[in-house]
């Protein structure tokens, strides 16, 4: 069972909260690289808003949601059909997802330069998707600020360290449809072998199941939904920040038999200029850091063309 960290306090900045928090954190960090966290502050309602309305969009005809296709987005917004990723590139994944980024207009300067990830999302019509999904980013958005200021506190350096490096970011919500399975067919990749690319996942899930994490003895360990617990995880971005001190752990998805699965991911990424160089004190005495400074957004650009086999 992955560790479970009561977040009570941690939002207000209670010293003895984020230390609390640092602690058992920064184990679960180094160790498993996966956690549980509750008393998190993200209202109930809107965790099954977010649900219904996801399922509300999923169940529209292939053709509408093909509307929206991520193909048209040159910054992974939009909807991604099943079976046109594959995550541990030997099979497809039996998924379908949308993703919502940063909320921007074709206004914003950022946008009219065209930077990398910096683009408007795509609306569907769906009622009160776009109202629920921009309120759940927001939410969680600021529960991952919450989190950085722990590992901030568990890796010894300022309290806001990170504060300006995700005031803008790369912050990807994701939902996520797993068709059924025919029980006969034995188990099938919903989601293949992977590890996750930014710097924290913070996950909801049904109550279908089919998590299961890596443990560093190579054992899988199936990561069972919580009510009204998040799961989190370190993404690859993240340990190549600190130096390999925090483990991106691989895990998997496991098709459902007889029923859909649904499940929302918000992957924080930093803001596209952060540069991804070894933390402080990170590094150990007498060495080098073993990965070379790089930007957030090419470091984020390399892992999507990997997945999606284009730029």
């Amino acid at each position: 069972m992955l560790d479970v960290i009561d977040l009570a306090g941690l939002g207000s900045g209670d010293p003895t909260a984020v230390r609390r928090v640092a602690a058992e954190l920064g184990r679960a960090c180094r160790e498993v690289g996966f956690f549980y966290i509750r008393n998190h502050g993200v209202p109930e309602a809107l965790l099954w808003g977010i649900f219904d309305r996801s399922a509300a969009f999923f169940s529209a005809p292939r053709a509408i949601k093909d509307e929206f296709g991520i193909k048209k987005s040159p910054h992974n917004r939009g909807y991604v059909g099943i079976a046109t990723e594959s995550l541990n590139l030997a099979q497809a994944d039996l998924k379908e997802a949308f993703n919502i980024g940063l909320d921007l207009t074709d206004s914003d300067p950022e946008v009219i330069a065209g930077k990398p990830f910096r683009g408007v999302n795509l609306w569907p019509q769906t009622a009160d998707f776009r109202e629920t999904a921009l309120a759940y980013f927001n939410a969680v958005w600021r529960l991952g600020l919450d989190l950085h200021l722990a590992i901030a506190a568990d890796l010894g350096l300022p309290p806001n360290f990170f504060a300006d490096k995700f005031d803008r970011p790369m912050a990807t919500l994701r939902l996520l449809r797993y068709p059924p399975r025919d029980p006969g067919q034995g188990d099938l990749p919903g989601a293949g072998e992977h590890t996750d690319y930014g710097s924290l996942t913070i996950l909801i899930t049904d109550d279908v199941g089919g998590l299961e994490v890596r443990r560093r003895d190579g054992e899988w360990v199936k990561a069972p939904s919580i009510p009204g617990a998040f799961v989190c995880n370190i993404g690859d971005c993240l340990m190549r920040w600190s130096n390999d001190v925090y483990v991106s752990t691989p895990h998997r998805v496991t098709s459902p038999p007889g029923r859909d699965r649904y499940s929302v991911a918000f992957f924080l990424d930093p803001n596209p200029d952060a540069m991804i160089a070894c933390l402080p004190g990170c590094e150990a005495p007498g060495q080098k850091p073993k990965y070379p400074p790089i930007l957030a957004a090419d470091y984020l650009k390399q892992r999507l063309v990997a997945t999606y086999g284009t730029g």
